[in-house]
């Protein structure tokens, strides 16, 4: 199974990109889910698809492309299962903070050539 499946800036799955690698509903995407109302960021399960630590109970689940790659292998059995991971398209505060690395690049060029 070969996908072209976009993550978010970080590289990280949403639950809606993992849906479709896996061809399952959102609810048995849930019931995979290493998740627990009661803890926030539950141990590591190897019979779970484990999503990535969350600061908070709002936070979305996000799942790194290895660990869904494991959790289909091994555990559905879906082989071989192949995520081409293409760049989130670009947004105006990913815009803004390049033109603002850009700037400060430009100023410690500046003060480099000063001394």
């Amino acid at each position: 199974m070969d996908l072209e499946i976009s993550t978010n800036p970080q590289g990280l799955l949403p639950l809606e990109a993992v849906q479709k690698i896996l061809n399952r509903s959102r609810a048995s995407v849930y019931r995979y889910a290493n998740t627990d109302p009661e803890v926030l960021n539950p141990p590591y399960d190897p019979r779970k698809l484990n999503p990535e630590h969350r600061t908070s109970k709002d936070d979305l689940l996000l799942f790194h492309p290895n660990e869904v790659t494991r959790f289909a292998k091994d555990i559905l059995g879906i082989k071989p299962v192949t995520i081409t991971i293409q760049q989130a398209p670009p947004s105006a505060t990913q815009d803004l903070l390049e033109a603002i690395l850009t700037e400060l690049q430009s100023i410690h060029q500046l003060l480099q050539s000063r001394y």
